[in-house]
């Protein structure tokens, strides 16, 4: 199996897919004017006290406070609590942890009043975004996470990640961190690890108690809340934790997002830096990779897999709720419990890439075809907990009730990922009724002869839906060739499937969007008042 990762880097957000033999598998965006939070380290001040919950409010600078619960104190709150008191208190050093005597846990069963005091100021790293109305929920378990090691400060143990194996290599890699490790640090290793050098481990390691430092260093410097140590973008985040030599390519489409990535693969896997490529064509990244079509089709509330069989995916605030669907299978076995099983089986494996496409967390209830052979139910659950081997988030699978429900429990980090694939008309803006399409082609020739006598902008390129696309360059002497021959062939129109029917976006020579306001089209264009064309 080989995989891509495409980056599509635009104005306001950026995208990144995966997609494992040319199918898309995972999506995320990030917003560009807005901080990644999981992993985020602020200086924060505890704002309210919850016996009742045995939780604290505390206050970080989001618009809801942040949830601090006592079990994400850690066992270690005691040795940690009395560094940052120390820290805080004499800002011209910085406390040496490996010179610090580790003072005795604190027991699961104690309560946050103990421990904690309204106006406190502590040191606070998010491990969950905001999701729907509630805020970041945090942890003083601290921890800065690498390519191959995760470091913990004020905790003095090694852990090897499961997916390693081998006993000697286990053995090895715990002598060499024993070897390098300070004292009172404690380090996770993780899978990528395995088999590398201690040259390698050395480099990270010191880079990561670097960011401890500096972090510790600028906790003295800040005035509570204040962000002190932020987490790596997105796109870098992504690679550290799924980048593999299969990796057939990481295409980019922005000069500045690819130098980052090539930078970070030219320090984690030098000989593989190669396959960072800056993509420069002018049609839409997502477009040459059919990415746009592969999500339009996969994040609609019904989506078809084979033969006709379908899910129906329902979302709510407590859980997901999965629906599976024979539909007008042709195809369809004789004995119904074999079609089941078939139909039951192809889901499950569109059920597994959906969660991690649309990063589905929390509860998930499937409701798979009744089957009444026992033998059938386990193969479907033995399937289903195989397919989600490769998921990274933590989860569990339970087997089927008697009334045919799938329970899953999946690690929620960040919101699902929500995309509406119905299109609202960008000609009448909802309201049902528009001018005849028909004129589109006169508002769009209207448009060029705008952006090049009063804007005076020559080489552009605009892009409409495909469909328009094909109508204006049909024929030998098409509409296309023929406003070119009159305007110049400096400019050029192409095709964007992200655009719905009747809209349209133009890019300067330097791939800027121009913005062509609502108040220009009332001027130019025959489709008036509220049949007005939407500009993206």
């Amino acid at each position: 199996m080989t995989s891509e990762l495409i980056v599509d880097v635009q104005p306001n957000e950026v995208s990144i897919a995966l997609l494992e033999d040319s199918r898309l598998v995972s999506l995320q965006k990030e917003s560009r004017n807005l901080a990644y939070g999981v992993g985020d380290i602020y200086l924060a001040k505890v704002k309210k006290l919850m016996p009742g919950l045995n939780a604290a409010f505390i206050n970080v600078g989001y618009e809801k406070d942040a949830f601090l619960h006592y079990l994400d104190l850690g066992p270690h709150f005691s040795s940690y609590n009395t560094y940052i008191q120390q820290a805080l208190e004499d800002k011209k050093r910085i406390p040496a942890i490996p010179k610090s005597k580790l003072s005795t846990e604190i027991t699961k069963q104690g309560v946050i009043s103990d421990v904690l005091t309204a106006g406190q100021e502590l040191m606070v790293q998010i491990v969950k975004e905001p999701i729907s109305s509630k805020g970041p929920r945090l942890t003083t378990e601290i921890t800065f996470t690498g390519r191959y090691l995760v470091l913990i400060p004020f905790c003095d143990k090694i852990s090897i990640s499961q997916k390693i194996k081998s006993t000697e290599e286990k053995l090895r890699l715990r002598q060499l961190i024993e070897s390098i490790k300070p004292k009172n640090f404690g380090v996770i290793i993780r899978t990528s690890a395995e088999g590398k050098r201690v040259a390698e481990l050395n480099h990270e390691l010191k880079t990561l108690l670097k960011c401890w430092e500096d972090t510790v260093a600028k906790a003295q410097k800040a005035t509570a809340p204040q962000l002190i140590f932020e987490e790596e973008s997105r796109i870098v985040s992504v690679l550290r934790d799924i980048f593999s030599p299969t990796f057939e390519s990481i295409q980019v489409n922005d000069a500045e997002v690819h130098s980052q990535i090539e930078k970070y693969v030219n320090l984690i896997a030098p000989e593989r830096k190669d396959i960072v490529t800056l993509y420069d064509k002018d049609e839409p990244i997502f477009d040459h990779f059919n990415i746009t079509k592969q999500i339009k089709s996969s994040f609609g509330k019904t989506v078809s897999f084979k033969s006709g069989a379908y899910i129906i995916i329902e979302h709510t605030e407590a859980l997901h709720v999965i629906d599976v669907n024979s539909g007008n299978r042709t195809k369809a076995s004789n004995d119904q419990e074999s079609n089941a099983l078939e139909v039951n089986m192809r889901a499950a494996d569109e059920i597994a890439r959906q969660l991690r496409l649309r990063d589905m967390g929390g509860i998930i209830v499937i409701d798979f075809i009744d089957m009444n052979k026992a033998e059938h139910r386990q193969k479907l659950y033995e399937h289903m907990k195989e397919l989600m081997a490769n998921d990274r988030a933590r989860h569990n699978i339970l087997q089927l009730s008697k009334f045919g429900l799938m329970q899953i429990t999946r690690q929620r980090v960040r919101p699902a990922l929500d995309i509406t694939t119905t299109e609202s008309c960008p000609s009448c803006m909802g309201k049902g009724e528009i001018q005849p399409s028909l004129l589109f082609t006169d508002t769009l020739k209207e448009k060029i002869d705008y952006l090049i006598d009063n804007l005076h902008k020559k080489r552009f390129i605009m892009y409409v839906h495909p469909y328009v696309d094909a109508y204006l360059k049909k024929g030998i002497l098409s509409i296309y060739r023929r406003w070119r021959l009159k305007r110049g062939f400096k400019f050029r129109i192409m095709p964007d499937q992200s655009l719905a029917y009747l809209q349209y976006k133009v890019l300067d020579k330097k791939h800027n969007e121009i913005n062509l306001k609502e108040g220009e089209d009332l001027d130019l264009s025959p489709i008036k008042s509220k049949g007005k064309t939407k500009n993206k």
